[in-house]
């Protein structure tokens, strides 16, 4: 029962600050790494989202995060969700991932130095 309680909560306030909808067909994979990086600067959290075909690309952006130190996952949440088809027949249902991550005690550290390394690069 707590998981579906927590499941409303988060899907009600869909203009979360920290929230990242990600898609496949938008952007290459490290505008959204990046991305997630400066809202974790910013809110010391971030919300990757993504539905259907577009999960496997928020995972691999969680793993990039988690593997370079920056980031520590603080809940992941799936669920079901209905839609409809573009052509507005039948409902389909859709698969929905929800990641949260963190800081890692790391990421100030680790960010400071890749700015003072872009910095020698120039």
């Amino acid at each position: 029962m707590v998981g579906t309680t927590e499941g409303v909560d988060s899907s009600a306030s869909n203009n979360k600050k920290n929230r990242i909808q990600v898609s496949n067909t938008q952007k290459p994979l490290f505008f959204y790494v990046n991305l997630a990086k400066r809202y974790m600067q910013q809110y010391n959290e971030v919300e990757l989202s993504a539905l259907g075909m577009a999960i496997a690309t928020v995972v691999t952006i969680a793993e990039i995060l988690k593997n370079n130190g920056l980031a520590v996952e603080k809940k992941i949440m799936t669920s079901t969700i209905d839609m409809r088809e573009e052509s507005g027949g039948r409902p389909v249902q859709k698969a929905k991932i929800e990641i949260l991550l963190g800081k890692s005690e790391k990421f100030d550290e680790l960010m400071a130095a890749a700015a003072e390394e872009a910095l020698v690069d120039e």
